[in-house]
């Protein structure tokens, strides 16, 4: 049995209130425990070091056929950041779209122990788990587009919410997927047909059915199946000007469906749906009206989605923003993508300037959103990789997080309208350590219903991160640079209780992380009639035989059963 003791070391664990405190952290096997025998146990000495969880990232593109699709489309994304082999690692590469390799080395060089896939198609979902398998150091799971499904949307129109459920049962088993997913609701299925919609009341073609009622629907669904994780919510027009109406209509028209004041939806990487202005010229920040919504409600949480100035890779299922951006920057590259009856999808390469006055007021909303809503738990730190920025900038936002001087230092480079229009300049708040760890773990965790993760508690898995940062002597707002060098470079990484990278640098590369799935177990199970088996034959490329995930396309599987109340 394996034993390590972590000494001495500053432990910041919100989950159990601990902020700060100097204690010791035993593990045996890949568990927290109480105590070990020191005399057998392995010691790390953490004296003058801040010992938090593994990282939980709750919304990155690290596998499926968009980001296979963009890395093909970006040779040069390659040829700029090429990774060697070394005796312990494999070569890879990709700035903005890493192999999936190098995707698993440079969170675990982080301090990363958990990461949650975007999205993916149903009928793709056999090659985003042979990609998450090759994904080293990570826990892994992804969310199933469901929103605009045809089976969803037919039985949400008909309200028969409890086949709805056992159909969707069926989907994220069938897929081993971890949530529902729902990408600008009706505007899929829309996108079919060369439209959109723009608005949560608008009707879907050929459905009768709205935007409004698709969310209200997969929520009830959700609670029926009992999921961990609230749905995962990107809204309706997303990166528009003035879409932040949108967004608090779509809080608005979900309020009643909290009973008991916890969170029914997950709104994802929420800067790109902040803007106010009639236009791109009269563009500006709507973080303000969202911010205050947060702090009076709580049936939400929210990621960021923070630019960070970078040359990246758009992707997403929403293929009508994405041809919209396609338009507005005029760029030559541009994929789309219809995936028959579920969803559709885009990719553009994309360039974030401090002297673009659009992309610097993006960078600022993201910020202001986090600073602005009071309670931590509500608001999660992303870049919703790669399309804010790549995921190893973390380092970047999270100094911009806890050091007013290192916003005022970017601020000072960005475009002079942007300047006048940001917030930033008179917000004050700089988060403290503990408020990080929420944003970061505690609060990524408890968001998707992961009781293992995400703290240091007996019981909890042996996902550890320490960081050469000494609470007691360095003020993190003033020496930014130095704690940003701190979190891209872990001091000790651990995944399941063994050490995976010390000092930034991957020192074993053989953990491969589990893939993390829901069972939602129907009293009923859903009737799989000739008339299902019709429709799979007559409009998908995929046989109804052919398109289950089978067994062995998960390499380690970590299933979590639940009982459906339908």
């Amino acid at each position: 049995m394996t034993e390590i003791l972590i000494k001495n070391g500053f432990v910041v664990d919100p989950k159990n209130k601990i902020n700060c405190e100097k204690m010791d952290i035993a593990i045996k096997d890949n568990k927290i425990v109480k105590k070990v025998n020191d005399k057998n146990a392995q010691i790390i000495d953490a004296s003058g070091l801040t010992v938090m969880a593994g990282g939980v990232d709750i919304h990155s593109h690290i596998a499926g056929a968009e980001v296979n699709t963009g890395r093909i489309i970006r040779p040069e994304d390659h040829y700029k950041d090429p990774v060697r082999k070394t005796p312990i690692t494999r070569a890879g590469t990709g700035y903005s779209i890493p192999s999936t390799f190098v995707t698993g080395y440079r969170y675990a060089a982080m301090g990363y122990t958990s990461v949650f896939n975007g999205s993916i198609a149903p009928m793709k979902a056999k090659h985003a788990h042979e990609e998450l398998n090759d994904i080293p150091l990570l826990d892994k799971g992804t969310y199933i587009l469901t929103g605009d499904w045809w089976f969803v949307l037919e039985n949400l129109a008909k309200g028969n919410i409890d086949e709805c459920a056992r159909l969707v049962a069926w989907l994220i088993h069938s897929t081993r997927g971890y949530a529902i997913k729902v990408v600008n609701p009706g505007g899929l299925e829309s996108w079919g047909f060369g439209r959109n919609v723009h608005s949560i009341d608008d009707q879907v073609p050929n459905f009768c059915i709205t935007p409004r009622e698709i969310m209200r629907g997969l929520i009830k669904v959700n609670k029926k199946l009992n999921m961990p994780h609230t749905i995962h919510l990107h809204t309706n027009n997303l990166g528009v000007p003035g879409n932040y109406q949108t967004t608090l209509d779509t809080m608005k028209a979900l309020e009643d469906l909290s009973t008991d004041g916890k969170p029914v939806a997950h709104i994802t990487h929420v800067q790109f749906c902040s803007f106010k202005g009639e236009n791109w010229r009269k563009f500006k920040s709507g973080a303000e009206d969202i911010a205050k919504y947060m702090n009076n409600h709580t049936h939400m949480t929210l990621d960021m989605g923070q630019v960070t100035f970078s040359d990246t890779t758009t992707m997403t299922a929403d293929g009508p923003f994405e041809f919209s951006l396609y338009e507005l920057g005029g760029h030559l590259k541009w994929v789309n993508s219809d995936v028959e009856t579920e969803s559709s999808g885009g990719i553009i390469p994309f360039h974030y300037k401090r002297n673009s006055p659009v992309s610097a007021l993006q960078w600022s909303i993201g910020l202001e959103l986090a600073l602005l809503i009071n309670d931590p738990w509500k608001i999660f730190m992303t870049t919703d990789h790669p399309n804010g920025g790549p995921f190893y900038d973390y380092p970047k936002v999270l100094a911009w997080l806890y050091s007013k001087k290192a916003r005022e230092a970017t601020l000072k480079k960005c475009h002079k309208s942007a300047r006048k229009k940001s917030l930033l300049p008179s917000i004050d708040r700089e988060l403290s350590l503990y408020e990080i760890a929420i944003m970061t773990r505690a609060g990524t965790a408890q968001a998707l219903g992961l009781p293992n993760k995400g703290h240091l508690g007996v019981g909890a898995d042996a996902d550890v991160a320490i960081f050469n940062i000494n609470p007691e002597t360095l003020d993190i707002a003033q020496k930014y640079r130095t704690a940003r060098k701190a979190f891209a470079n872990a001091v000790y990484t651990l995944k399941d209780g063994i050490i995976v990278a010390k000092d930034g640098q991957i020192v074993n590369s053989q953990v491969p992380g589990r893939t993390i799935w829901v069972d939602a177990q129907t009293k009923d199970p859903c009737r799989i009639d000739d008339d299902m088996k019709r429709k799979f034959k007559e409009y998908w490329t995929i046989e109804y035989e052919n398109y289950p995930v089978t067994d062995h396309y998960v390499k380690i599987s970590d299933k979590l059963a639940i009982k459906a109340s339908v």
